[in-house]
């Protein structure tokens, strides 16, 4: 599938010969944690479409689908098991840095501190977390999920590492919510599916992907509605009647730990390739992954997919693992509790 050529220039008599230039792979392949048609693979999708033109050769660039364990799978797979020749890279939860760091679950074979990055889609400059639920239960609004409410809200997710089980496992705790989450979905498809079939009340999606993948759950007509946003310091511009989950706390503790559980959807749509890549090609594809994001054709592509482009660097994704990493021990470990310990 990949074909590997070599270059190099001989030296002859002080005059350089270069032979043909092969040094370049035919062929990328985009891993993507999750199945078709959800918010990952539309943006893995979009990136394939323009991504080979800033790379030498242009080749041709496939996405493959490897959904499983909220992601987990695909992560080690490209740690483990995909070329480090710059062939391969993909993209996964963006909660799943953050279980690499707790380091507690077996599941887990990668370092996310070692990953090559190229940088993430999305900051969540321009999207919000948001939490969906059906209009004909009886929870109406943010407030009513407290636990004084006789009712229990039933989320579905897919796997701890994956926001849709870590986030609302942190908004129970902070809040004292009350919800029940039901995991083992493969994708989000299943999940939109799910919720409209009143098969759960609800689930935790990027507005970005209800835009793309759902655009009917914006409606007035639409048996679903958003109550809370989560990701966010302000409310989205375009959703202006739904609070954010800062606007709810009322202890320094709540803040601090929203505001940790948050900065992880400042790289919302990484993308990373294995560890050990080569310089020279990890610098390729970190140039063309910024190139590709800056281009109006890609660009173009993007809005009318309804996919909020607002780019991270590879460094700027090492700084937000480093910043969990360093946050102080008894914040860091009241959160590693909540996302390893299942609820």
């Amino acid at each position: 599938m990949i074909g590997i050529l070599i270059t190099w220039t001989l030296t002859l008599n002080t005059q350089a010969q270069t032979a043909p230039n092969n040094d370049h792979i035919k062929t990328i392949r985009i891993i993507v944690g999750y199945g078709p048609g959800g918010g990952y693979d539309g943006y893995a999708r979009l990136i394939a479409r323009h991504f080979g033109r800033f790379m030498p050769n242009t080749p041709n660039v496939i996405v493959q689908n490897m959904p499983g364990a909220g992601s987990l799978i695909a992560a080690n797979y490209i740690y483990t098991s995909a070329p480090r020749d710059g062939s391969e890279f993909g993209t996964f939860a963006r909660n799943v840095p953050l279980l690499s760091l707790f380091n507690t679950n077996k599941k887990i074979t990668f370092d996310a501190r070692q990953f090559t990055w190229l940088g993430s889609s999305s900051s969540f400059a321009n999207d919000a977390y948001l939490l969906f639920v059906n209009k004909s239960s009886s929870f109406t609004s943010a407030l009513s999920l407290t636990s004084n409410h006789k009712d229990e809200l039933v989320l579905g997710g897919t796997s701890e590492g994956s926001p849709g089980h870590d986030v609302p496992l942190l908004l129970q705790k902070a809040f004292s919510f009350n919800l029940k989450l039901i995991n083992g979905f493969p994708d989000g498809n299943s999940l939109f599916l799910a919720a409209e079939r009143r098969e759960i009340d609800g689930r935790m999606v990027d507005y970005s992907s209800v835009k793309s993948s759902k655009p009917d759950w914006l409606t007035k007509e639409s048996s679903m509605h958003p109550i809370l946003q989560f990701g966010r310091t302000t409310r989205h511009p375009d959703l202006p009647d739904v609070p954010t989950a800062l606007e709810l706390v009322q202890t320094e503790r709540q803040k601090k730990l929203i505001e940790l559980g948050q900065v992880i959807f400042r790289l919302s749509r990484c993308f990373a390739a294995p560890p050990k890549v080569p310089a020279d090609k990890a610098a390729q594809l970190q140039d063309a992954f910024i190139k590709t994001h800056n281009d109006p054709q890609f660009l173009a592509d993007a809005q009318k997919l309804n996919l909020d482009i607002s780019p991270a660097t590879s460094q700027e994704i090492l700084s937000i693992i480093n910043y969990v990493e360093h946050s102080p021990d008894d914040l860091r470990n009241e959160l590693e509790a909540l996302l390893t310990s299942g609820g």
